[in-house]
């Protein structure tokens, strides 16, 4: 289950000397689940003069995806949910997508096998880091931790699903590797995050 992040405290900001930003005022503009605020600050230019700007920023915490796959029987899992963003963008809003969560107060190792539990039913021992990056660094806070797993078929306590009571509605999807990769290409996995793991999977020739 995902808890809202807390929102940025103007006093965990870098001293202004070393990052070149200074943070004036930070405004809230919204905390009905996450965090949308409204910053203004000085940002230093390189050739030493300082420009005033104001930007909006989405604060929804860290958080951490996972690429469970199976060499033997060259599969994957994947998962589908709606979506409301990418329906509003245009999508029908069904993505097909890696398990995925926020961290909450857990490591991303913690938090990405307690997601796949919920999301998928599977159980994992442990997790491969592959990377941690910004997604949307133009307006969201959050960054994410990639992780890959080789799933057992017999380690599945449950059916997935989501966390009771979120209303996740997750249909769990179990993908052979090459029409995983033919989906990608096919517009029919448009996640980022899933396209990221899948491609590194290929390119280093996990399956």
């Amino acid at each position: 289950m995902s808890q809202r992040p807390k929102p940025t405290a103007l006093s965990v900001f870098p001293d202004p000397d070393d990052s070149g930003v200074r943070v004036n005022a930070v405004t809230p503009l919204s905390s009905n689940w996450y965090h949308l605020s409204r910053y203004e600050f000085d940002l230093r230019l390189p050739d030493g003069s300082w420009q005033s700007q104001r930007r909006e920023a989405y604060d929804r915490g860290n958080g951490a995806t996972i690429l469970l796959y199976n060499r033997e029987r060259g599969t994957v899992i994947l998962t589908r949910q709606f979506r409301l963003p990418a329906f509003l963008g245009g999508d029908p809003g069904w993505l097909v997508e890696t398990p995925a969560g926020l961290l909450d107060d857990d490591t991303p190792g913690e938090a990405i096998r307690r997601e796949v539990e919920e999301e998928t039913g599977y159980r994992i021992a442990g997790a491969q880091p592959v990377l941690d990056i910004f997604m949307s660094p133009g307006s969201v806070t959050e960054r994410l931790h990639f992780f890959v797993a080789e799933y057992d078929p017999a380690e599945r306590p449950g059916q997935g699903g989501g966390a009771e009571g979120e209303h996740e509605n997750i249909e769990v999807l179990e993908v052979g590797f090459a029409e995983a990769l033919a989906m990608v290409g096919r517009g029919e996995i448009r996640d980022a995050k899933t396209v990221l793991l899948l491609y590194h999977a290929r390119i280093r020739g996990l399956l």
